[in-house]
């Protein structure tokens, strides 16, 4: 249990830096760029080209991304692209490509960097073709794109709200990935290897797939699996689907953009990682230039962002118990309840925010909001009209 709890600290600590990261880059590019660049740039004809080039040299994990990815469809920009820069952006970076080098090589290095692209092109330009209807963040309706808040708060806000529409399958994330690597160690990988590089890279797959694994930090684990005898090719599987995926990631896939593009997702990454890893391993023969891992990773900064992220989760974690408790509440008092519809609700932040409205006016006693169906239910002293103008006052179009 102790050991578990270890590496429960230890997977908070290497995601937490960048899924605030990412949450803050979503918030910067909603307040700084013009409210229709991710709409001119991010759809259409090279749209995906743009994304994958965007996506590629950031520095940005599978949990990083995907607040950065959902914002960019939030703020109007096609699946395609969306999808494009899920699937490149967490298998590299600048600081990735200089510890592959170091660890496995510059060709290694080179053709992961060159991996990356190809599969966030081919998963945006099949999300593209075969998508299917466009989905909105959450199943509501994306408006009011030409009438974005442009602060410095409304871009906090904005980074909150991504991060709690996903808390739940963060949380399952680092849950999961701290058991697989407490009861499964890499170094038990090492006896895949008798099986054949194929059968060993589907291996490394079915457990890459949904563990939480940094491109940077994962490198020197990678390195030592080619350093236990374990093929090349299988190595740059662990880096490509490692990063590019988890459990978290497939959660927030499946819930903003549906089934069919999570497919598409998921084979892209699937069939691309064990191509390119067979084709590595024909034209390159790679050895460790380097010796060496990296060390416990608990710099001030990281601690500081795990135990924000840890406070983050409990607050969404009390909040949605508040509100199921309100609506347990709320079930036996519809006699003297007010509803009306609310349109613009894009994730559970702007149920909560909306909530946090209503508690807080005076003469309601009890309210609670749903996402799907967009409405709102108030029990008080207040009429329909002054909860539509609350509910218009918070961002949100009231639908009597």
């Amino acid at each position: 249990m102790i050991q578990f709890l270890h590496h429960l600290w230890s997977v908070t600590l290497e995601l937490a830096p960048w899924l605030l990261m990412g949450a803050a880059l979503s918030g910067v590019i909603h307040v700084v760029l013009p409210h229709d660049f991710v709409r001119r740039h991010l759809t259409g004809r090279g749209s995906i080209l743009k994304a994958v080039v965007l996506g590629v040299p950031l520095p940005l994990c599978s949990c990083g991304v995907i607040p950065a990815g959902l914002g960019l469809k939030k703020d109007g920009a096609s699946d395609g692209a969306a999808v494009g820069f899920l699937i490149s952006t967490p298998q590299t970076g600048v600081d990735s490509v200089l510890v592959s080098a170091a660890f496995l090589g510059w060709p290694f290095a080179i053709f992961k960097l060159a991996a990356a692209a190809v599969t966030g092109l081919v998963g945006g330009a099949l999300t593209a073709r075969f998508g299917g209807p466009r989905q909105a963040i959450d199943g509501s309706t994306e408006t009011g794109l030409d009438e974005v808040d442009s602060s410095w708060t409304s871009g906090l806000t904005h980074a909150d709200d991504l991060i709690q529409s996903i808390w739940g399958w963060l949380a399952i994330g680092i849950l999961v990935s701290a058991a697989i690597t407490t009861f499964l160690p890499a170094n038990a990988l090492a006896s895949w290897t008798a099986w054949g590089p194929v059968v060993t890279m589907l291996g490394v797959l079915v457990v890459s797939l949904p563990l939480y694994v940094c491109a940077t930090a994962s490198v020197p684990i990678a390195a030592s699996l080619v350093a236990g005898g374990m093929p090349t090719g299988a190595a740059l599987v662990f880096l490509m689907a490692g990063p590019a995926t988890n459990v978290a990631t497939i959660g927030a896939i499946l819930k903003g953009f549906g089934r069919r593009i999570l497919v598409l997702y998921m084979g892209t990454i699937i069939v691309g990682s064990v191509g390119l890893g067979i084709l590595f391993d024909t034209w390159f023969s790679s050895t460790l230039t380097g010796a060496g891992t990296h060390g416990e990773h608990a710099s001030w900064w990281a601690i500081a962002s795990a135990l924000v992220l840890a406070g983050l989760l409990l607050r969404y974690a009390l909040s949605d118990a508040k509100r199921w408790l309100n609506a347990r509440q709320m079930s036996g008092a519809q006699a003297e309840s007010i509803t009306i519809g609310v349109e613009g609700m894009t994730c559970g932040g702007c149920v909560s925010r909306l909530e946090r409205e209503l508690h807080a006016t005076e003469g309601i006693t009890m309210a609670s909001v749903n996402l799907d169906p967009g409405q709102a239910t108030v029990v008080g002293s207040v009429d329909a009209e002054a909860v539509a103008r609350i509910v218009a006052a918070a961002g949100f179009k009231p639908v009597t």
